[in-house]
């Protein structure tokens, strides 16, 4: 049985919790044993049975196989991905049992892939990313490490999603385009050419954000 410390309380923690605790109900050898979280409020509170432990520089002082960090901005996920892989830790891939994933699929260390996620034949998932609830990543994708596809977002055939990428609640990407590293893909907005990396792009067909 591995032994997951969840790194994060918050609700997309409270989302991976769920995810393992489904995962062990469904016959995975995966013991989610807890939270933790740099909010001292959160310290001692109960979600889904799980207690949050402590904070993050507790982790040494607890008997744990595995981690995951189920933290939604991208940037802090990066950091603390780079931090402990540097402390040797083994990071976990949450997987909910709902997900269909292509037995072909490259799957990075830390990934969460939420309920009712599909996965389709030859793409590759980097590292630490979250494909969120009922997003499909159709085949041939590449989606980089620390990217977010989140809830109902689309993306077509042989689609790339460069590093720490954010497509947004309900967003299409069309076949063959690409969306730059860090970038984001606003709500509901449908990509049809590639998006420059940085670049926030809004609407139908997406288009740059105006600023001011």
């Amino acid at each position: 049985m591995v032994r997951v410390l969840i790194l994060g309380a918050g609700g997309h923690a409270q989302v991976v919790a769920d995810i393992l605790l489904r995962a062990r109900d469904a016959g995975q050898r995966v013991n989610p044993i807890g939270y933790l979280d740099d909010d001292t409020a959160l310290h001692g509170k109960v979600f889904l049975g799980l207690t949050v432990l402590g904070d993050t520089s507790t982790l040494n002082r607890i008997p744990h196989d595995a981690v995951i960090i189920a933290i939604g901005n991208n940037q802090t996920r990066r950091r603390l991905a780079e931090e402990l892989t540097s402390a040797g830790e083994t990071f976990f891939v949450a997987r909910h049992p709902t997900a269909v994933v292509a037995p072909d699929v490259e799957i990075g260390p830390g990934a969460m892939i939420c309920a009712n996620v599909v996965v389709n034949t030859g793409a590759v998932i980097g590292a630490h990313v979250i494909l969120n609830t009922a997003c499909t990543v159709d085949h041939h994708n590449r989606v980089g490490n620390y990217a977010h596809i989140a809830p109902g977002a689309h993306t077509g055939g042989e689609v790339v999603i460069e590093e720490g990428a954010l497509v947004g609640i309900g967003a299409t990407v069309a076949p063959r385009v690409s969306v730059g590293a860090w970038a984001t893909v606003g709500a509901g907005a449908v990509v049809t050419r590639p998006v420059p990396p940085s670049v926030t792009v809004v609407g139908v067909p997406a288009k740059p954000l105006q600023k001011g």
